[in-house]
């Protein structure tokens, strides 16, 4: 039976990326797996602060709920997969997005990889990079993205 990665970050995108992935996998006999990173929380204190950073929640705090709500929020999705009749498992880690999406497509041997696309300005990708790129970069399979927004017919 095929794989496929469908990578979710519950953004605006997700219901469009798991549409994409569940037509995917009945068109190609599949099993899905959800997966989702979350990332660790890093604060960075303002200039001329001293290194303090004014906040009564710890970095640990946050990644910790941020971890509570994606295992939640996954488990609404898998169901809904289980509900369709979809052959599905869901994954979560913290790390870097790009990197354990990589990873987890090498270790579950993926045939695709299917993924949302934001679309942040230039700018954005220049700084903060982006890990759809990354995935781009490093995929060993084909990879599917889906837009933010669908695109118009000209």
């Amino acid at each position: 039976m095929k794989t496929i990665m469908a990578a979710v970050d519950f953004s605006r995108v997700t219901d469009a990326v798991i549409a994409e992935a569940t037509a995917l996998a009945r068109a190609v006999k599949s099993r899905v797996v959800l997966f989702s990173v979350v990332q660790r929380v890093v604060f960075v204190p303002p200039p001329n602060s001293g290194g303090y950073v004014p906040t009564t929640k710890t970095a640990e705090d946050i990644t910790a709920a941020a971890e509570k709500t994606t295992a939640r929020r996954l488990a609404s999705i898998g169901a809904r997969l289980q509900r369709a009749r979809i052959a599905s498992e869901t994954i979560q880690l913290t790390g870097v997005p790009a990197t354990e999406i990589l990873a987890q497509a090498r270790k579950h041997a993926a045939d695709y990889i299917v993924m949302g696309l934001h679309g942040h300005t230039a700018v954005y990708e220049l700084l903060v990079g982006s890990t759809t790129h990354g995935v781009l970069l490093g995929a060993r399979c084909p990879v599917v993205i889906v837009p933010a927004k669908k695109m118009r017919a000209r």
